[in-house]
């Protein structure tokens, strides 16, 4: 019974991010996902209470996910150049395979913050992700290979990277292959970020 409700719940989840990326978040209405799983208004009410509820579950889920693909990268015992390549290779494949994921977390999360301001202030709801992300730098500065920084510093300019990227592809704008700038990106922000040599 557990496993059939969460297995419904992130039906819903993943039906909502679909709708809210390609109609936008205030134009998509419970009933409009309702209708898109063949449920009904009144049951999908049963999940979650509201839309703006839903809108946060839709983040941590996204948050989780990303945050479970980092955690099996800070695992393994590679250099942090390797790892900041291995992040920018698994969001880049994220935004090609899922891209209602990275489009929902730019254009929803980042840009609606009154839906988010009870319960989902500052980083709380991207905890997950934020979490790997900072552990990645915490163990970088330790091995002596990236650079002692404020931390939203080091964030901004990673995240930075890799949503202006994500968002030129969405655009169309790029000339090639989100993946053929892989190697040029990876390359960028381990300079940005690495200890400078003397």
């Amino acid at each position: 019974m557990q496993e059939r409700k969460k297995q419904k719940k992130e039906q819903i989840i993943q039906a909502s991010l679909e709708l809210f990326a390609k109609k936008g978040f205030y134009s998509t209405t419970m009933p409009d996902i309702a209708k898109s799983i063949q449920m009904s208004v009144g049951n999908m009410y049963n999940y979650f209470k509201s839309k703006d509820i839903l809108a946060k579950e839709v983040i941590k889920f996204i948050s989780s996910y990303l945050g479970t693909k980092l955690k099996a990268i800070n695992d393994q015992n590679i250099s942090s150049e390797e790892k900041i390549k291995a992040i920018v290779t698994i969001y880049f494949q994220t935004a090609v395979k899922k891209p209602e994921m990275i489009d929902y977390f730019l254009r929803v999360f980042l840009s609606n913050r009154e839906t988010f301001k009870n319960g989902c202030e500052g980083m709380i709801c991207v905890n997950e992700f934020v979490t790997e992300i900072m552990i990645f730098f915490e163990e970088g500065v330790k091995k002596g290979e990236l650079k002692d920084q404020d931390f939203f510093s080091a964030f901004g300019l990673f995240m930075g990277y890799l949503g202006g990227m994500v968002f030129l592809n969405g655009e169309g704008i790029l000339p090639q292959d989100l993946d053929s700038y892989i190697e040029d990106i990876s390359t960028n922000i381990y300079n940005a970020l690495k200890v400078q040599e003397n």
